[in-house]
């Protein structure tokens, strides 16, 4: 045999040969690190999800909700809107059960009311504000908030920015909850307020086991 086609010779691995690698293969497949989601720096534990929560700009700038791994809304896929971005996920199992956004400025404060009095108990439940949220905002939508963690929803005034995520039905206070207030003094936009985001690892809804 010659040099070049010496080169060129690749020797066929024996099934025996094969075998091995497919099995070196699969087992590193199956120990290879998994990667954060959501941008985060770190990977969440098994009874957590990632999430990361970005609010509007002014009112040019959409917000940003990401779960799991999955860009939910944003402003690139043209899914958001005026008013409160909220993305309702069943916490026991991740799946998302509805997301869109509530018109605080033109929308029906009833129809608005109704949509967060259905949202059950466990449900995992992110928020980001785009635009001015508190034309429609009314005591008894704000205390619906209260019920699902929120602290800062009480002082939340016209132009202020929030994100928040939250579980319904609980009287807990949520540790992913920012505010940015709308002053002249401090605002980095024409009238607005900077942009606020929160991001993490939320913890699981475990189901309540009742022992008759």
């Amino acid at each position: 045999m010659s040099q070049l086609s010496h080169l060129l010779y690749v020797r066929a691995p024996s099934s025996k040969m094969r075998n091995t690698f497919l099995s070196l293969s699969s087992a590193y497949s199956a120990t290879a690190s998994p990667k954060p989601k959501c941008s985060l720096s770190r990977v969440c534990p098994p009874d957590h999800f990632a999430l990361y929560i970005r609010s509007g700009a002014a009112n040019v700038v959409g917000p940003k909700i990401c779960f799991d791994g999955k860009i939910i809304m944003s402003h690139v896929l043209n899914n958001v809107g005026p008013g409160l971005n909220i993305v309702v996920v069943n916490g026991e199992n991740g799946v998302v059960e509805k997301f869109g956004y509530l018109n605080m400025k033109t929308g029906n404060p009833q129809e608005i009311l109704t949509y967060l009095k259905e949202i059950k108990p466990g449900m995992i439940v992110l928020v980001a504000s785009f635009d001015d949220i508190t034309t429609k905002l009314t005591n008894e939508m704000r205390n619906l908030f209260v019920g699902m963690g929120s602290t800062f929803i009480k002082s939340i005034k016209r132009k202020d920015n929030w994100v928040f995520a939250g579980r319904a039905g609980t009287q807990n206070r949520s540790l992913f909850e920012k505010q940015a207030f709308n002053d002249d003094r401090t605002n980095i936009y024409e009238g607005w307020p900077d942009m606020v985001e929160v991001s993490g690892c939320f913890p699981r809804t475990i189901r309540q086991v009742c022992h008759l």
